[in-house]
């Protein structure tokens, strides 16, 4: 009995069994289904656009199944693997398939994104391979302590230092309660300096992420020039204004001097937020994510350490006005998109979910299963909204449709 790929491929199916097929109705098993999807999405033109959606949106569980048989057809695998469609969630089963071609690998490398690129670097294969390695030593989104490692990997003659802190670590483990002490830090205010279980919890469970970025400084995603980017004058430094308004001697600028102010201007806020953070090794800036001020919060966001972005989302002093902000903003790791409507209380709130389907850089595929929840009004929006792709803008052009004929049968 001929499977129904089988049909599809020599055109012996009716146009609406095809539809069907490219919405992922057809009552076949997921894998074959999966491939049903591959094959419209690159040789069909007439389906193409809604097999592509349907595969962007497909259950996650089946999807990493059928990207870690190394049975998969390799069409379906080329398919999984390329820049354009990769979802990084099936990144680990992909990479550890043989039946994934390393030229597929290296082409991803030299431009995959910082999610990407972590998840490459914690693979068995991608550290084995002298070629990927080198091709990922072209990636502009590389940490500079991932690039030293990457050299040294590549060019074992050549070893780079290892930082002070990173070889005591490796000398001496330590346990929950040592990191919890470590993460003490002077630039943080008397009184907060004693972790809570929250922090410390959050610590134990990632003890190896932070090991591995203990030297990572503060690098805002965007650079600093982006912080204040929003301001009408820049920040002065105390001498620069009695400088300025001096206008004569020092005697002349004695008079002027100012009195000394009790509240900071917002830019001036920033900037000593700025010049804290600046200081702070990366147990300390994840401390002050979850227990810090909103102003540290909106920088630490940005931070290029995953880890700290994250936990940013994991504080409970952050407000849903304050994720509602997160979700519009284009400086920012995708990881912390993908981390804001994985936390129920913000995946319940529709300002954030529109926030998101509305920003270009939320990954496709989370765009795609939050576009579900969307009011009429807000996808006739999208629809014309020229900043997100194409994919996104056509199913809200099909979704308002359909939900405008719904509201008119009634």
């Amino acid at each position: 009995m001929s499977r129904m790929i089988d049909l599809i491929r020599v055109s012996a199916v009716p146009s609406n069994l095809m539809q069907s097929a490219a919405k992922g109705s057809l009552s076949v098993p997921p894998r074959e289904m999966i491939e049903i999807l591959v094959y419209l999405a690159v040789h069909n033109k007439v389906f193409c656009e809604q097999a592509q959606l349907t595969l962007a949106g497909w259950d996650e569980a089946a999807s990493r199944a059928v990207a870690g048989d190394a049975t998969t057809p390799k069409e379906v695998l080329d398919y999984l693997i390329s820049p354009r469609n990769l979802r990084p969630a099936l990144l680990p089963a992909l990479l550890a398939n043989p039946s994934v071609s390393e030229k597929s690998l290296l082409e991803m490398a030299p431009g995959a994104g910082r999610d990407v690129v972590e998840i490459m670097l914690k693979s068995d294969r991608v550290t084995r391979s002298h070629a990927i390695l080198n091709a990922l030593l072209s990636n502009p989104n590389l940490s500079e302590i991932q690039s030293q490692t990457l050299r040294n990997k590549v060019e074992p003659s050549a070893p780079v230092p290892v930082p002070a802190a990173e070889a005591a670590a490796e000398s001496r483990p330590e346990d929950a309660e040592e990191v919890f002490q470590a993460a003490s830090s002077d630039e943080i205010s008397e009184g907060e300096n004693v972790l809570d279980e929250g922090i410390l919890a959050y610590f134990t469970e990632h003890a190896d992420e932070i090991a591995a970025q203990a030297e990572h400084p503060y690098q805002p995603i965007g650079g600093i020039h982006d912080e204040f980017s929003e301001a009408d004058e820049p920040l002065a430094t105390p001498a620069a204004a009695a400088t300025a308004s001096s206008g004569g001697g020092a005697g002349v600028a004695a008079k002027k001097a100012p009195a000394k102010k009790t509240h900071l201007s917002p830019n001036e806020e920033r900037g000593s937020a700025l010049q804290k953070i600046a200081k702070l090794d990366i147990k300390g800036r994840i401390q002050l994510a979850m227990k810090g001020s909103k102003e540290e919060r909106s920088l630490l966001i940005r931070d290029g350490t995953k880890i700290v972005a994250l936990a940013v989302l994991e504080s409970p002093k952050v407000s849903d006005g304050e994720v509602e902000r997160f979700a519009t903003q284009k400086n920012v790791l995708e990881s912390v998109l993908r981390g804001i409507p994985m936390k129920r209380r913000f995946a319940k709130n529709y300002a954030v979910v529109r926030n998101l389907v509305f920003n270009p850089r939320t990954p496709l595929d989370l765009s795609l299963s939050l576009m579900k929840n969307m009011l009429v009004g807000d996808l006739r929006n999208l629809s014309n909204n020229k900043e997100i792709s194409d994919t996104v803008r056509k199913l809200a052009t099909k979704m308002f449709k359909q939900k405008m004929e719904s509201n008119s049968k009634r």
